[in-house]
């Protein structure tokens, strides 16, 4: 570990705390999906944020960028967004009598690319955050352009209002690592979400940590050991989904990975140099829930994909 490192490493427990305390200045309850939120940017991975209009999924987002001194940018996703809107397209440009090609690039070119209401946006348009999700790049006619690091791209949508929205095929849902729910607050902290959102000033927040210093902390985070056991019990949960009574089809390879990497990063983030089964535990909901294609008959019962997961863990004696 170089020195760099080093000296990271020994802030991070510091670091962490002072990210929460700066996002829950903002944000009211929450506290899995933030906890999710910081585990998903940690592991170096795409998220989508679903719950009912209003419960402040934009916000988080915002708010979590801030906190990071990242980039951020916003794309409100509707049915006549091109792709172009989302990539950026060449223009031609008149100079000294000459005529000249340049990129203008669009807003997946930040650190933190908020596609709100993703579902919303046509397939085609959908289509083009494909290869920056993967390959973090994004090619332009003949020509392709790398993304800065760190990039995610953060989306959210509703589970209701599904009139006029195309619904994320599966093999883009694949490439987000977790799939976040919000829940509506409690009226204690609904109490409070009124209290601070009347007033005249509404909360702010301060950058806590650097571009250079979230990329030393996912470095950070790859390195902490699992045991073989654990790494089995991943493995076995990924495979039990495809063959699970009431599953059409289970999660691919991309789970096994995601585990490997979630519950590193929330023992990082819970200050621990060692992953743990609550760790497993924990992570397979946000990263198999949105991986797991239930059959009709399964659906008909009112089956739902956390109910699998939790009974594959209970299986597994997990």
């Amino acid at each position: 570990m170089t020195e760099d490192l080093k000296a990271v490493y020994s802030r991070a427990p510091g670091i962490f705390q002072k990210l929460e305390h700066e996002i829950d200045k903002v944000m009211v309850g929450q506290k899995v999906a933030i906890e999710q939120l910081l585990v998903a940017i940690l592991a170096g991975g795409h998220a989508l944020l679903e719950s009912n209009p209003g419960l402040a999924k934009t916000l988080l987002v915002k708010t979590t960028a801030s906190c990071m001194g990242l980039d951020y940018s916003r794309i409100q996703c509707t049915p006549d967004l091109m792709p172009a809107d989302i990539t950026g397209t060449t223009i031609i440009e008149e100079a000294s009598g000459a005529k000249k090609f340049r990129f203008e690039p669009g807003p997946v070119f930040a650190n933190i690319v908020l596609a709100d209401e993703i579902n919303r946006a046509s397939p085609k348009t959908q289509s083009a955050l494909l290869e920056a999700m993967q390959e973090k790049q994004v090619t332009v006619g003949n020509r392709t352009y790398a993304l800065e690091k760190p990039f995610f791209i953060l989306a959210t949508q509703n589970p209701i209002e599904m009139e006029g929205t195309f619904p994320l095929p599966e093999a883009q849902l694949d490439r987000f690592l977790l799939k976040i729910f919000m829940e509506y607050p409690s009226q204690e902290e609904e109490m409070e979400i009124l209290e601070r959102y009347t007033k005249r000033s509404e909360p702010t927040v301060e950058t806590v940590v650097s571009r250079e210093e979230v990329i030393a902390l996912q470095k950070l985070c790859r390195d902490i050991p699992v045991s073989d056991e654990l790494k089995k019990a991943a493995v076995s949960l990924v495979l039990a989904t495809r063959h699970w009574e009431g599953v059409q089809y289970g999660a691919s390879p991309r789970a096994s990975i995601g585990l490997g990497r979630e519950y590193k990063a929330r023992a990082f983030l819970e200050g621990r140099n060692y992953v743990s089964k609550e760790d497993l535990h924990v992570m397979a909901y946000p990263v198999l829930r949105h991986r797991i294609i239930l059959g009709f008959e399964a659906e008909r019962k009112g089956l739902t994909r956390d109910q699998v997961v939790g009974d594959i863990l209970k299986s597994l004696s997990m």
